[in-house]
């Protein structure tokens, strides 16, 4: 047997194992069990980019006081991520500069929001579109992903991802309501494009 079929054959046996190893071990990787994802929209148009809004998402502007107790949830947990990445299976944000992500848990639910800082809508709506298919945020908190909801924008230059999944066995948890509340922490966006104004 020839020395190049060998390494033809060890390398086709390579990606065999390759991607069998993504099957076995990325299947069990949790995906929401109803997904809505959105493009960005002309209401963002004024933060479409970074260079036209320039000044970084903060833990403060996007997690208040305010935002403590939400949607029946308290806040248990936040962090900012250097290596958006981090927050990420089975895709990637190229070109993104940081993710700030924040985990809330109430008696019958339990969720987290995720925000990304990308370069511009395009690069935004291309993760939102790789959301949908590809891959999805990391689980952070427990709960439920069979039963579970998420919504997934871009709002100009920015992806916000919520995530809310049912934490007992009980049948008829109310997910809609307490999702609402997770997603409006998106609204601090807004109140960029009115500074921009």
């Amino acid at each position: 047997m020839s020395r190049r079929l060998i390494v033809s054959l060890v390398a086709a046996a390579l990606a065999v194992l390759a991607g069998g190893a993504w099957l076995w071990f990325g299947r069990d990787l949790p995906r929401p069990a109803a997904l809505r994802a959105e493009p960005t929209s002309a209401l963002y148009a004024l933060v479409d980019s970074r260079q036209a809004d320039a000044a970084p998402v903060t833990v403060a502007e996007i997690f208040t006081p305010g935002t403590q107790t939400i949607g029946g949830m308290t806040r248990t947990a936040v962090e900012e991520l250097a290596d958006c990445d981090d927050a990420l299976w089975g895709t990637s944000a190229p070109g993104c500069t940081q993710a700030l992500r924040a985990t809330y848990r109430g008696p019958a639910v339990a969720g987290q929001f995720v925000i990304f800082n990308l370069p511009d809508g395009r690069a935004a709506d291309a993760l939102v579109a790789a959301l949908r298919e590809d891959g999805f945020v990391r689980q952070t908190t427990p709960f439920d992903a069979t039963r579970s909801r998420a919504e997934v924008r871009a709002l100009g230059h920015y992806v916000t991802v919520s995530w809310l999944g049912a934490l007992t066995a009980e049948r008829g948890t109310d997910l809609v309501q307490p999702l609402i509340a997770l997603d409006a922490l998106g609204n601090a966006i807004q109140t960029r494009v009115l500074a921009a104004t």
